[in-house]
């Protein structure tokens, strides 16, 4: 798939991700939040906890699918773009924080099957 409509696709499959949860109740702090440590896709609020959510598109199951492709180092490059959101956006800094991930997978996510998992690791 060439870099742009690979591009395109995680852009609807975050789309499709940040309805699903405004559906679920939650609602957008930030989206594409960058800073010098990374980027955090959506960071959501779920009642009074923040919500650094990681979305995953890959087209096809292979090599663990979405969910298996949060390694290690991509979890530590998730808490450090965490800690300087909070450190930059002061009012959340004593909220409750969690990590979610949400996993789509194949072609035109509309309507299209998502996995969320809260809590999806601790730092």
């Amino acid at each position: 798939m060439p870099h742009s409509s690979r591009q395109q696709a995680g852009q609807a499959a975050e789309q499709h991700a940040l309805e699903y949860l405004r559906g679920q109740g939650l609602s957008l702090l930030a989206q594409n939040w960058r800073c010098k440590r990374g980027e955090l896709d959506l960071v959501m609020l779920d009642s009074d906890t923040v919500v650094f959510v990681e979305v995953r598109y890959r087209m096809h199951a292979d090599f663990g699918g979405a969910l298996g492709s949060i390694d290690g180092r991509k979890q530590d490059k998730l808490v450090l773009a965490a800690e300087s959101f909070l450190h930059k956006e002061t009012q959340w800094a004593n909220s409750p924080c969690r990590f979610d991930v949400i996993a789509v997978q194949g072609r035109g996510h509309s309507g299209q099957a998502l996995q969320w998992l809260k809590n999806a690791f601790e730092c």
